[in-house]
Order: C-alpha cells, then structure tokens, then sequence
C-alpha cells in the first residue's frame, strides 16, 4: 500500500521540516479601497492557495481565486483578502505556527483583525481546513486509514473547527456569508492498484463520510453553510461505471478522482486545475447573490463534465502550472507564496504565506519568499 504511504507518514515527515515564512510590514490602503469596497476573506490550508505538485508551489489556480473571479462579478469593486497558509491544521490556524502574519499570532487571528478593520464591508468568508489533521496522523504503517484514529481526530476536528468557525461568525456581521467545506476522498485513487487497493477503497467511504456529517453538522451549528465536495467530487458513488483512459471500466468516484487531483499520477491529493473548478462552483452555489452591498445576480460556471480525461491530466481551466493570466491575477498582488515541500514528497501543506488584495489595492500584502521574487 505504498500509495497511502505517501498520503500519511512521508507527508509528516514533511510538513515538519518546513521552515517557517516570515512576512514583511502590513500596507493596509484605505485611500484607493474607497468607501465602497467588499471583502472577500479566505481561509484554509493548502487547498486554499492552489498548491500544485508538478511545480511544486502555490499557484493562482486556487479554487479561492477562481472563486473570486466569480464573485467580483457580482460585486465589483470586491477585494481578495487571501490567508490561506499551506501546512495548516485545525489547530494551527488557532494557535499559529505554520505562517507568519504581520500583528497576529495565527491566520485566525489575522482574519478576525481583517474583520474587525472592514467591520460590515466584509461580504464573503470561505474555510476549508482539517485534512492535514487527518492525514498527518491517521495512515497507518500499512498504508489503510486508521478508523479509530480517525474518530479520535475527528472529535478534535469538530471543537477546534466549532471555535474558528463560531469566532468568524460573531466577528461578522448579518451581511456576511460564511462558507466551509467538507473533504473528497483522495484515498479512492487505491482502487487502481487492484483488489487489496479495491477493498481500500471502499473502506475508506464510510469513515470519510462520517467525519464529513459532523463537521456539516459543526458548520451549520455555527451559521456556516456546507460547500459539499464529497458530493461534488461524487465520493461514495462506486455504482455508476466510467471508462478512464488508461485504466478501462471504474466507479464514477474513482474517475472523478483521477480526472479532478493528482492522486493517481502523481499519489499526491491535491486537485488539479478542474479539480478547484469544481471546488469554486461548490462554495459558489452556497453565496447567494443578494445581501450584499453592489451585487448583481450572475451565473455560476460549473466544468464540464462532458469529457473524462487521463487520470491526473486536465481539461482544460486554466494551466496546471498556474500562470499570472490566472483568476486572482497575483503578479499584481504581492505574488504567491512558495511551498516547502520536495517534488518527491507530496503536501497538502507547505510553508508559504500570501495575504494578498485583489486589484490595484493592496489590503495586506505579507510574505517573504524563500527564493526570488519568481511566481
């Protein structure tokens, strides 16, 4: 099972040789801003900043950029404040540690001081957090997902995932939507690797499932929708039969796997640039176009499902290398952080840091690089 092995224990050993990134001073432009602006604020680990393996950096590729994108079209004049810090856990966007932010011990921190400065011009916040906790403990040294791990985490999960959300949530105000997500399956790339990866596979549906009902139920508890990208990602359905290039006859969720994130070329769970399509279109079905302060309704672009391409490759939304005629347009913005991680040792979190406006003015801008100024 040497698939999962390097979802769990290579991705710890990983994580925790990273060296930390240390911002430069905060530029808050109030001037440029305007007394109109909105905010849209982004929280989360590396599926926030569109970490990609085969350059081995965030890129604009982002589900969160893309979803920006989106959402300026109903609101212009809305302004990406972008804190996702790749290697984040549930309990490191609590405590810090992971990313460095100017004048806040932790990316929640920075995101409650960002809601306390633009206090009722803030109209959007997005949190995808938690698979690092799950996948930095519960692969066990066989490779299989630890069930009883899993709860155990999962508890944990749900408090810290209740204290973040709920602080979000009273930092609001009622013009404010917040948005979190549930977790995809990347353990149902096993299926490629026959029966024993077949038996994998499906035993992983539950417990994935399991932990995604309770962290809807915290969110809801807390007033936050529920992006649904186990659902989006068709997780549990290993009933409908799809034909993948390269691997002949398998379940739609598998397919979807292969075709939306890197797991079955690379064994890296990241998603591709469809993959944060997808994403994108999932929070994007839960903002509503109304209550917030110059939005007009607009369509929400969804990918097409039409083709199934090779497991791994894309169809088409953007470049899987990420490029700066992507959504969030960083060139512009401060740039994008760079991850810590080796091309040998997949992340679902680094050591970069980007807090970076959209537009011509920067809300914050806070990151060093750990090379040159090269995106």
């Amino acid at each position: 099972m040497r698939f999962l092995q390097r979802f769990g224990p290579g991705l710890a050993i990983s994580a925790a040789a990273i060296a930390l990134s240390t911002p430069g001073p905060a530029i808050a432009d109030e001037a440029t801003n305007g007394k109109d602006a909105t905010y849209y604020i982004s929280l989360g680990d590396s599926l926030t900043t569109g970490y990609q393996p085969n350059v081995d950096k965030d890129t604009d590729l982002a589900y969160t950029d893309q979803l920006y994108a989106q959402l300026k079209q109903r609101t212009p004049g809305l302004k990406h404040i972008r804190l996702g810090c790749t290697a984040e856990t549930t309990e490191s966007l609590i405590k810090g540690g992971k990313c460095d932010y100017p004048h806040a011990k932790s990316q929640l921190d920075a995101a409650l001081q960002a809601l306390a400065q633009h206090r009722g011009k803030v109209a959007y916040v997005t949190l995808s957090v938690g698979a690092n906790d799950i996948l930095l403990n519960c692969v066990g040294p066989a490779g299989t997902l630890d069930g009883a791990c899993l709860n155990s985490r999962s508890q944990t999960m749900a408090k810290n995932i209740a204290q973040i959300a709920g602080a979000l949530r009273e930092a609001g105000t009622k013009n404010t939507q917040f948005v979190g997500s549930t977790y995809y399956n990347p353990f149902l790339a096993t299926w490629l690797l026959g029966a024993a990866g077949q038996q994998a596979a499906k035993e992983s549906a539950p417990l994935v499932g399991a932990a995604n009902t309770g962290i809807t139920q915290v969110y809801k508890s807390t007033g936050f929708k529920v992006a649904d990208l186990a659902g989006a990602f068709s997780s549990d359905d290993f009933t409908t039969q799809v034909n993948v290039p390269g691997a002949g006859e398998v379940p739609a969720n598998v397919a979807k796997i292969c075709q939306l994130t890197w797991a079955c070329t690379k064994k890296d769970p990241h998603p591709n640039a469809d993959g944060h399509k997808l994403i994108a279109g999932a929070f994007a079905a839960q903002l509503a176009d109304n209550d917030v302060p110059g939005a007009s309704p607009s369509p929400t672009p969804t990918p097409d499902d039409s083709a199934t391409p090779e497991p791994g490759t894309s169809t088409g939304s953007g470049s899987d290398t990420g490029s700066d005629t992507g959504a969030n347009q960083p060139s512009t913005n401060g740039d994008l952080a760079e991850t810590g991680a080796s091309s040998s040792t997949p992340v679902l979190a680094g050591a970069g840091l980007a807090v970076v406006a959209a537009g011509s003015a920067a809300v914050y801008v806070a990151r060093r690089r750990r090379t040159t100024n090269e995106s």
